[in-house]
C-alpha cells in the first residue's frame, strides 16, 4: 500500500469566519483574484427570479405586482424593482448569463440601468 514517505501534504492558508450566521471561507490576505472571475451569483439569481416572475405574470397566474409580491412574501417595491431585470437588453443578458462576464455595476445599479436604451445598457454594464 502507501508508505509514509509517499504521502503528500498540501497546506492552504484559508480562514473560516461566520458571516450572517453562516461559515464563510476567506482567502489569504495577499490573494488577488484572477482576471477570469465569474459573475456575481446575486445578479444571476435576481435575473432568474425576474424572468420567472415575468413568465408567471404573462401566463396570467398573477394580474398585478401586488399579488405577485404577496405570493412571494416580499415587499411590492422590491418585486417591482427586481422585475425590471427581465427587460434588460438581450445582449446584456447573454453576456451576463451565458458568457459569465463580470459586469462593472452592482445589482442595484443594474436595476437602474433598465430605464436606458439597449445600446446604452450595454455601454453602462460593460465599459
Amino acid at each position: 500500500m502507501t508508505e509514509p514517505h509517499d504521502t503528500i501534504r498540501v497546506l492552504i492558508p484559508l480562514k473560516v469566519r461566520k458571516k450572517n450566521g453562516r461559515p464563510k471561507i476567506l482567502p489569504p490576505a495577499d490573494y488577488s483574484p484572477s482576471a477570469d472571475r465569474t459573475q456575481d451569483p446575486h445578479i444571476l439569481r435576481a435575473i432568474g427570479r425576474a424572468w420567472s416572475w415575468r413568465r408567471r405574470m404573462e401566463a396570467g397566474e398573477f394580474t398585478t405586482i401586488q399579488e405577485l409580491a404577496e405570493a412571494a412574501g416580499l415587499a411590492e417595491r422590491h418585486v417591482s424593482r427586481q422585475l425590471r431585470l427581465a427587460y434588460l437588453a438581450p445582449e446584456v443578458l447573454k453576456r451576463l448569463t451565458c458568457g459569465r462576464e463580470a459586469s462593472a455595476v452592482s445589482l442595484m445599479s443594474l436595476v437602474g440601468i433598465t430605464a436606458k436604451t439597449w445600446a446604452e445598457q450595454e455601454a453602462s454594464v460593460f465599459p
